[in-house]
């Protein structure tokens, strides 16, 4: 069923394990796009079903709910309920070692058609990879194992690879951090990176791994600022810097602000998620659950935009066209390779 005009413009967190009346009063009232969990709503198997039912129940529609399931650092669900994982910058540099190139790109296809089946069977239908952020020798701590190198090519071929992993299995792979966040040397949970590599530099290395993934359905935004490019703001609420993702890039999909709540940006909730749907971003991802914060999103955000909804419908379609992923026959074969 096709998102209506009042869906909203957001993916909303929640604060634990079960809907709050208050927090399912609102989803109601707000009916936004998706939802994103974290550690502190996921316990077991029946219980993040459960959950997910209830978010779904509340928006009033089929909504996305979104994880970030990267693998290593980043990774919600754990043993003993679920796989757990080298980073992913280790396990490429693992399998390239023992076994090639062509077997590392094969090992993180098969690693996310494992994690998206057992994302399905919570009910979790969108994972935010391909990290497809370039390394370089200066890259934050907080980013760098967390991608897959420091060559366009290699991180363009796995990015592909991590993506149609997620897409045959019927999840939906969110590309990030447009247009580029590896030569950032700040973390931007705490501040705001600046980066000031030449023009050509950003175009031929960071922006180019995206412009190759361009196709991809879903994409989030970097909270950086680019000063080659005459920025002084962050990329999630410039509107150059959106102009660039869409027609430099050629990005058309649905494009979501990285975490609302990282201090990379300045204001309040209300005035960042002003900001970023003027620059030209499609929804806002807040993620920490806050009640009162949403609803200053929600108020600041509005109702999405026709664009964005036939993105985001056209995104929500294609968890239709996967297959079921035989869990065991890839990690044997994963595990022949690790």
């Amino acid at each position: 069923m096709a998102l209506s005009h009042d869906t909203g413009a957001y993916i909303f967190g929640c604060e634990g394990l079960t809907l709050t009346q208050s927090e399912a009063a609102f989803f109601k009232e707000a009916r936004p796009v998706g939802f994103i969990l974290f550690t502190r709503n996921l316990d077991n198997p029946d219980q993040i079903r459960r959950l997910t039912s209830d978010l779904r129940d509340a928006a009033g529609h089929d909504a996305m709910v979104l994880i970030d399931q990267e693998g290593g650092r980043v990774e919600r669900m754990a043993a003993p309920h679920w796989s757990t994982w080298l980073p992913p910058l280790d396990q490429i540099a693992q399998v390239t070692a023992k076994h090639g190139h062509q077997a590392a790109v094969r090992s993180m296809y098969l690693r996310y058609q494992v994690i998206a089946a057992e994302l399905l069977a919570s009910g979790i239908d969108v994972n935010c990879v391909p990290c497809s952020d370039v390394i370089r020798d200066e890259t934050h701590a907080v980013l760098r194992n967390r991608c897959y190198g420091e060559a366009v090519d290699l991180v363009s071929e796995i990015s592909r690879a991590v993506a149609n992993a997620n897409l045959d299995a019927g999840a939906l792979p969110v590309m990030k951090h447009m247009p580029g966040h590896g030569r950032a040397t700040l973390d931007s949970h705490l501040k705001l990176p600046h980066v000031t590599a030449a023009a050509d530099d950003l175009q031929n290395v960071d922006f180019a791994v995206f412009k190759a993934l361009s196709d991809l359905p879903l994409g989030m935004s970097a909270h950086i600022v680019y000063e080659a490019l005459g920025q002084s703001g962050p990329a999630t609420t410039s509107a150059e810097m959106i102009r660039l993702i869409r027609e430099d890039i050629g990005f058309l999909g649905l494009l979501m602000t990285d975490d609302l709540s990282m201090e990379a940006l300045s204001g309040t909730p209300g005035e960042r998620s002003a900001a970023s749907i003027q620059a030209g971003c499609d929804v806002i991802l807040h993620c920490n659950g806050e009640l009162a914060e949403m609803e200053d999103v929600a108020a600041s955000a509005g109702r999405m935009t026709n664009r964005a909804r036939n993105a985001a419908n056209a995104a929500m379609d294609l968890r239709a066209n996967g297959a079921p992923v035989d869990i065991s026959q890839a990690m044997a074969e994963l595990n022949t390779l690790i």
